[in-house]
């Protein structure tokens, strides 16, 4: 283990590589500071050899990426991290086996972002998320417990094209076009909010009209480390203003 006195947050980073710089900026950017040493301190294992999350859950043909999510999380606690994060939604599905790996806790971003959606009394959210998340239901599943309906896009393979266009380094208007566009629709289900559940689409979060509330999961994850790394989280329960962009 480190030796650092003050909060330290490692992170699981590199899926993809775009998502985690986007995480990068939004931490800093949330944090209140006066000068340097007012930041968050973080470690990141910035890795984009993890095995892929759609060819494992969507395709079904690809390794499972859980050994090396534990083998990052390990390094990180290693390291000195006293808590962990993952800007990453699909991944999500591996949380319980890293959890397994380390004695730090590891911040849930699907649990702290429904709790966020229960607590700004929504009652019905549109997804913006990977194949694979709804697939697996991570979101579905949450939601339900708190009685919140879920709306998804009409065209899904639509937004996979979107998400694979970021991966590749392709931010331009077309792409930006395509991801209103989805969104568009998808607020024509007439949600009470949009959820940006996945991070390749929260790199294209500026680019999406105001007419419907959009809540984005990875601003939700960053309020956490913020809180963490500041010192005013306890036991990684976050409390931490809520806010709909």
């Amino acid at each position: 283990m480190g030796t650092e006195t003050h909060p330290l947050v490692g992170i699981l980073g590199g899926m993809g590589p775009e998502a985690t710089v986007d995480l990068l900026r939004r931490v800093v950017a949330a944090t209140p500071a006066d000068d340097d040493a007012d930041h968050v301190h973080l470690i990141v294992d910035h890795n984009p050899k993890v095995p892929s999350r759609i060819k494992a859950l969507i395709e079904e043909t690809g390794e499972s990426p859980l050994p090396t999510l534990q083998a990052m999380a390990r390094r990180l606690e290693a390291a000195g991290a006293g808590l962990l994060a993952m800007p990453c939604n699909t991944a999500h599905h591996y949380l319980p086996g890293i959890r397994e790996a380390v004695r730090v806790p590891c911040l849930d971003m699907i649990a702290l972002t429904v709790e966020r959606l229960r607590t700004l009394g929504v009652a019905r959210v549109g997804l913006l998320a990977s194949s694979a998340v709804l697939k697996l239901g991570l979101y579905e599943r949450t939601l339900a417990v708190h009685g919140i309906t879920l709306a998804v896009p009409a065209d899904q393979d639509r937004l996979m094209e979107v998400i694979r266009a970021v991966k590749r380094g392709d931010q331009g208007e077309a792409v930006r076009d395509t991801f209103r566009a989805i969104a568009g629709q998808l607020g024509e289900q007439d949600p009470d909010c949009l959820v940006i559940a996945c991070t390749e689409l929260s790199v294209l979060a500026d680019s999406l009209a105001r007419d419907t509330p959009v809540l984005d999961a990875l601003d939700v994850l960053v309020a956490g480390i913020v809180a963490f790394g500041r010192g005013t989280a306890s036991n990684a329960v976050i409390d931490s203003p809520h806010r709909l962009l």
